[in-house]
């Protein structure tokens, strides 16, 4: 079992900066990615960025160039930077990840965080 817990998050203008963390506990050997996603109501969950266990990234378009995923292995912490907000980029954000468990991909989600970027 592996718990993901979601920080950061909040409320900031257009052109701002926030940070978002998913911490993973629990049995974290077997991790094979984490991935950053977002939701507006009404919609469907989109893919925001991933990271696999070999650090490659990859990123929706209209996110490349202003947010960086990345991995911090001795924390067991997965980090989404994101710049030059834009209002477009509101949503609840989640993180989820897959572990390997024997002979199984697990799939486990944290809880969200809203993300509101004003204009």
């Amino acid at each position: 079992q592996v718990q993901l817990v979601v920080s950061g998050g909040g409320l900031v203008q257009a052109g701002g900066s926030l940070r978002l963390s998913c911490l993973a506990s629990g049995s974290t050997s077997g991790f094979k990615s984490m991935a950053w996603y977002r939701q507006v109501p009404g919609m469907l969950r989109e893919l925001v960025a991933d990271i696999d266990s070999d650090g490659r990234t990859s990123y929706e378009d209209s996110v490349k160039g202003r947010f960086t995923i990345s991995g911090d292995n001795a924390k067991n912490t997965v980090l989404l930077q994101m710049n030059d907000l834009k209002p477009e980029d509101t949503a609840v954000y989640y993180c989820k990840g897959v572990f390997v468990e024997g002979i199984w991909n697990a799939i486990y989600w944290g809880q969200g965080t809203q993300v509101t970027v004003s204009s």
